[in-house]
Formats: structure tokens, sequence, C-alpha cells
């Protein structure tokens, strides 16, 4: 990580309420997945688990984009 979670919860606290349960999508540095030999970029279908030991975890389906133009 670029930053630490603390510094990212302490500058993110300064112009907001962070509350129980809010989400703090850090994402990673661009181009690292671009640079491995077979890049493994998320895709439709993909399931994603996050979680915290101790506290329980979140599954989330990746669904592709729908363009605003194409609705």
């Amino acid at each position: 990580m670029v930053f630490s979670v603390s510094r990212i919860i302490a500058h993110l606290s300064e112009f907001m309420t962070l509350l129980p349960g809010d989400l703090i999508l850090t994402g990673t540095p661009h181009g690292v997945a671009y640079n491995k030999p077979e890049p493994d970029y998320l895709k439709e279908g993909d399931i994603i688990t996050c979680g915290i030991e101790g506290l329980g975890s979140q599954r989330c389906a990746v669904q592709a984009a729908v363009s605003s133009m194409h609705k």
C-alpha cells in the first residue's frame, strides 16, 4: 500500500464522518496487473471475498459495467 490504513482513515475523517460498516476501497497502484506475464484482471462472474478475522466476510460478484449511452 502507498499509504497506511491509519493515514487513510485520518485523512478521510477530516472531511467526512465514517460510520460502522463503511468500506474504504484503496485498489492497487496503476499498472500492477499490467506488468504481470499473464494479467489477471477482474471479469464478469468473478467472486470477490473480503473479510476481517473475527469480524466476518463479504462476497461480491463482479458484473459488467453498463454504459449510460446504451441503456
